[in-house]
């Protein structure tokens, strides 16, 4: 593991770490993982996944903004986009020709978002993977979500999640609001998407993965609904996350 701080386009911090491919893996591919709320790329559940993905490739794991080691503020997918962009430009740097962004719930909107607005730059990515990801912003539509959303919106609810290791930003997002994940979906035109998606989610149900299906370019877009699949990282199993790798390998 080569462990590295990466510097925004916006001046912020990012704690990463760029993990080989494994032995008879492609020396020629990476994979960008994107953890969702509250997690960091030191996390056990986190971890699994980027040790498992490297069966596919080598593996760029970040902490977001806000997570983990790296500085900043939590901006819930607004801002998050610069440290996958972050990100992708190490790993072009290291040599790697095709990579893949995968990202978990907030994780997943984010690298929705980023490709979609750096599909023509050198911070685009070949393919992207969105698992357990919103479709909207402000959903509110699970208990959950309104508890997260409770929490988000006011200053103690922001000091009590400093206990779950997130340092969020209390500044209000701009208006109109950045582009949801479907609008995203919308303006990619070249990049292959994959939407992942659990029955059994009970964060974002299932009308987020149909909505980014129907938003997405029809032969560029796959979505796989997991039957008995809670939420996100916790949640997926080996089978889903070996479907991923192998997607993520095609031409």
């Amino acid at each position: 593991m080569l462990e590295r701080t990466l510097r925004t386009v916006d001046g912020v911090d990012i704690s990463a770490a760029l993990d080989g491919p494994a032995a008879g893996a492609p020396r020629d591919r990476a994979f960008i993982v994107a953890h969702g709320f509250t997690g960091h790329r030191r996390q056990p559940r986190v971890r699994r996944i980027i040790e498992f993905m490297q069966q596919f490739g080598a593996v760029v794991s970040l902490d977001f903004r806000g997570h983990g080691t790296s500085g900043g503020l939590c901006t819930v997918g607004l801002a998050e986009i610069h440290d996958v962009a972050a990100g992708v430009t190490w790993a072009r740097d290291a040599g790697f020709e095709h990579v893949t962004s995968v990202g978990f719930s907030m994780g997943g909107a984010v690298v929705l978002r980023q490709a979609a607005l750096h599909e023509s730059q050198e911070t685009g990515v070949n393919r992207v993977v969105s698992v357990s990801g919103p479709a909207f912003w402000y959903y509110r539509g699970t208990a959950v979500m309104r508890l997260v959303h409770g929490l988000i919106m006011n200053a103690p609810g922001r000091l009590a999640m400093r206990t779950r290791g997130v340092r969020l930003d209390g500044r209000p997002w701009p208006e109109p609001p950045p582009i949801a994940p479907v609008q995203a979906m919308r303006l990619l035109q070249h990049t292959p998407s994959l939407i992942v998606h659990g029955d059994q989610d009970r964060y974002f149900p299932l009308e987020h993965a149909h909505s980014l299906q129907r938003a997405g370019t029809p032969e560029r877009t796959q979505t796989w609904i997991v039957p008995g699949f809670g939420h996100a990282e916790a949640a997926i199993d080996d089978p889903t996350l070996h479907r991923i790798g192998a997607w993520a390998l095609g031409d």
